[in-house]
């Protein structure tokens, strides 16, 4: 255990814990911060700090990247631990039920709360995704100090040969980076609550940020630390795959993984939703109401569903969207973007912490979806379509 917090990788887990707490408060801070302005979409805030035109171009594509393939983690996520749940319930014999199927299950109830009409409607599913999360984890963690640490563990690295040591060790950047999702939606969050000159948001924001930031700290780093410590370099990507007892628990804790990707789904769906049907009604001339939003959420439904059965390597995405979409609206553009707005010191405090945190990004951004590619590509050789 003492070996796991001397490596990298666990520097590299809490480095960028104390990255994105620190640009989740800017984000936060930057809310309000432009005197009769008030920034209740990412992409509003990256048009006054980049141009109208510009600012678009770099935070939509990077904002709707993220949220889709979350989206599309969540899906195969889902599907898993429902085919988990289904392998230790059926007794032999068993019919074996292909992972697409389990997908789709997910994919229906998906169906039904995509029509709910925005981010309030769905506070009891976020706030159940919320308890879930904790929950899980904890079972995770703590049914494996129950099994134990294995025989002949190995806590080397997983690759034989140099080149596949590097790359592993590349998507693993991008797994550690897709952990911290939250910039993309928290200005649309914060949009919804009450703010006066006397009462600002950021106050109740705050203090929100701060305790998911807590829990986030809760959940990933025992499961990290103590999964490795037990199952060495064989832990699976979802931990509950390494562990089958005791049963009832750890059906129970795929459960909740369910009930907490339920929610998640929803909460990076929404702003897809609110761009999307903005896009018809503007562009395309469509008529608002419940049969565009009815038609527009289950196409974009179903476009993850069809997705993740394609693409059903949870590991791989991971490294993958880690990198490529969650370091630039995660580590480095809130910097930018305060940067521009604060206007530190040069060379002050703020200043350097602020230029620190965009080079550490872009090193993320550009070298982890090596990595994942690579693990997408290898897994996809011996992968049937639709299997």
């Amino acid at each position: 255990m003492f070996l796991i917090f001397r490596g990298p990788g666990a520097t590299i887990l809490i480095l960028s814990w104390v990255i994105t707490s620190y640009t989740l408060w800017q984000m936060v801070e930057m809310h309000e911060m432009v005197p009769g302005k008030r920034f209740d979409r990412y992409h509003e805030l990256g048009q006054h700090v980049f141009g109208e035109k510009l600012g678009l171009w770099i935070i939509i594509p990077q904002q709707l990247i993220v949220e889709v393939g979350c989206d599309i983690v969540y899906m195969v996520t889902a599907g898993k631990s429902l085919q988990k749940i289904h392998h230790m319930l059926c007794k032999e014999p068993c019919k074996d039920i292909k992972l697409s199927f389990f997908i789709m299950m997910f994919a229906a109830v998906q169906f039904v709360l995509s029509q709910s009409p925005d981010f309030n409607s769905i506070t009891i599913v976020s706030l159940a995704a919320a308890i879930m999360s904790i929950s899980y984890s904890t079972i995770a963690w703590g049914a494996s100090i129950h099994k134990g640490i294995q025989p002949n563990i190995d806590y080397g690295l997983k690759a034989s040969t140099t080149t596949g040591k590097v790359f592993n060790f590349l998507s693993g950047l991008g797994d550690i980076a897709f952990a911290y999702a939250g910039h993309n939606v928290v200005l649309e969050i914060q949009a919804t609550i009450p703010s006066t000159p006397e009462r600002s948001s950021k106050k109740p924001m705050m203090m929100g940020v701060t305790v998911a930031y807590l829990i986030v700290a809760l959940c990933y780093f025992p499961v990290a630390i103590i999964g490795y410590w037990m199952f060495g370099n064989e832990v699976e990507d979802n931990i509950l795959l390494s562990l089958q007892k005791p049963s009832w628990l750890i059906i129970l804790a795929n459960i909740f993984v369910i009930v907490h990707v339920i929610g998640s789904y929803q909460v990076f769906a929404m702003p897809v939703f609110d761009m999307l049907e903005t896009l018809l009604v503007k562009k395309w001339r469509c008529t608002p109401g419940l049969p565009l939003r009815l038609i527009a959420r289950s196409a974009y439904v179903a476009f993850t569903m069809v997705v993740g059965i394609c693409v059903p390597f949870f590991g791989g995405l991971l490294g993958f969207l880690g990198g490529f979409a969650f370091a630039p609206t995660s580590y480095f553009i809130p910097c930018i973007c305060w940067l521009s707005i604060a206007k530190p010191k040069k060379f002050g405090l703020s200043w350097c912490i602020n230029w620190l945190c965009i080079v550490f990004g872009v090193l993320l951004m550009v070298l982890s979806p090596i990595g994942g590619l690579r693990s997408i590509i290898l897994q996809s050789a011996s992968y049937k379509f639709f299997s």
